[in-house]
């Protein structure tokens, strides 16, 4: 490999790397978000329990839990991605 197409690479990984550290970002305000959902859920009057808004509520934390799931997950096959770059600047 030249030494342009290893700059050329090299500037991919570093955008990867922007990705990710605005990756890390996005998970911390999910996660935010979903604690305080869960500390409403958890605050929720008894009375309330089984309602429509506290199922609504649960579902809200789960679906949030599941996004930051799924976004961890492609964060670290962005790993993967940079890792195979690197390699193949070898």
């Amino acid at each position: 490999m030249n030494k342009i197409r290893r700059k050329a690479i090299d500037d991919v990984i570093k955008r990867l790397a922007e990705v990710q550290s605005e990756m890390e970002s996005i998970l911390d305000d999910i996660e935010s978000i979903k604690d305080e959902e869960q500390e409403y859920l958890d605050n929720m009057p008894e009375n309330l329990q089984g309602s429509e808004k506290y199922s609504m509520a649960e579902d809200a934390v789960s679906n949030m839990d599941d996004a930051w799931n799924t976004l961890d997950d492609l964060k670290g096959q962005i790993d993967d991605v940079s890792s195979s770059l690197e390699e193949a600047q070898a």
